[in-house]
């Protein structure tokens, strides 16, 4: 996409057009700006620097940029992760839209590492697009989920394994996005069984996950998809999903049919305090810890040890170190609005530190200046 000068001052903030018009009735600068995240965060900037690469090629304009981090790194709050050394009256217009495009996908990096790092053993499936405003903010969160993972699976974890559209399938390495159908279909076929059968005649899957809650019969269902296909089922090429609605108990469950599940399993769960969002992750309704032990108790009576749970639904990062800690036995997760949660986090902020050489910054950001004499020293190579 070719840049033009147009579209930079439709899109960038005034004051920072008024700045640049200032500056060049009285005379351009060279300035450097050190930008940074408020929060702890992953080292995510690639479209941040693609953007400030094609800004270079289609306006000719001439700034440096000087990383702090490699992808992948983490991010102190407040560390500077870039500086940018150029004009004054060339850089101010950019600010607003490089910033854009860093907060977000270094918050979904790191929301992405902590989730895979808090359920090591279990994999993800990132199903954020449709919590996304357009295309845009898909890949940009996509691209942050797909670095924290990356963190994650160098650190021991399964990590995310891909995404649920095609647009971002690459960036988890795999060519098509992850999913098999809606809750919709499974309306439009009448039964799951239904659904399942018109899925397999469609593609002729090797593996395949369904959702079983449709019906809010999810062990009914689930055993009936078993039975009917078998052969993925007993090749370990069959899982099931529990969506299962947050106002409701999974097919078979109550509350005290919850607790009983728990005490079975994890006896020592409840030795420890729990607040009122763990409890209700335990044993409350939707895809609780006990909905997830039973349902596998039932797969396994039916000799079905093989078939794999997917879990979907409320999976934030509290969710998924709860269920790390009593070893719910889930093979997938399928995540999606917490991935760009708490958009606070996402605020990055720059500032500029230099004029013509000589270093200067608003009160409370004198630690930009320490960095940047850091980062010069570090370039003449003392």
């Amino acid at each position: 996409m070719k840049i033009t000068l147009d579209f930079i001052k439709q899109h960038t903030d005034k004051y920072f057009s008024n700045t640049s018009k200032i500056v060049a009735d009285n005379g351009d600068v060279e300035v450097v700006y050190g930008f940074f995240v408020r929060k702890p965060s992953i080292y995510a900037v690639k479209i941040a620097i693609d953007f400030l690469n094609e800004i270079k090629k289609s306006l000719g304009y001439n700034f440096t940029v000087y990383e702090n981090f490699k992808e992948g790194d983490k991010v102190g709050a407040g560390d500077p992760l870039f500086f940018i050394e150029g004009s004054l009256k060339e850089l101010s217009e950019l600010e607003t839209l490089v910033l854009q495009k860093v907060g977000l996908s270094c918050l979904c990096a790191w929301n992405a590492y902590s989730m895979a790092k808090a359920l090591p053993k279990a994999n993800f499936i990132s199903m954020l697009a449709r919590h996304c405003v357009d295309e845009n903010m898909v890949y940009a969160c996509e691209y942050g989920s797909s670095v924290g993972s990356k963190v994650a699976i160098n650190e021991g974890s399964l990590g995310f394994i891909g995404s649920s559209n095609d647009a971002t399938a690459h960036l988890f390495n795999t060519k098509e996005g992850f999913g098999t159908m809606p809750h919709a279909l499974i309306g439009y076929a009448g039964s799951t069984l239904n659904a399942a059968k018109m899925y397999y005649n469609s593609f002729k899957p090797k593996t395949m996950s369904i959702l079983v809650d449709y019906f809010g019969k999810e062990i009914t269902d689930t055993l009936e998809l078993c039975e009917h296909f078998k052969d993925l089922a007993y090749s370990g090429n069959l899982s099931v999903r529990i969506d299962t609605h947050g106002n409701r108990y999974l097919e078979g469950l109550d509350s005290h049919k919850s607790y009983a599940v728990i005490e079975k399993y994890i006896p020592s769960a409840f030795h420890d305090y729990k607040d009122e969002e763990e409890i209700d992750y335990l044993v409350g309704m939707g895809v609780s810890g006990a909905a997830i032990f039973y349902l596998r108790e039932k797969l396994d009576k039916a000799g079905f040890n093989n078939v794999k749970i997917i879990v979907s639904s409320g999976f934030n990062l509290k969710k998924c170190l709860l269920m790390s800690k009593i070893n719910a036995p889930i093979s997938s997760v399928g995540t999606g609005s917490y991935i760009p949660q708490n958009w606070s986090d996402t605020y990055t902020t720059a500032d500029v530190i230099s004029y013509n050489g000589k270093l200067s910054v608003k009160v409370g950001r004198e630690f930009l200046i320490k960095k940047w004499q850091e980062k010069l020293l570090q370039l003449q190579g003392k």
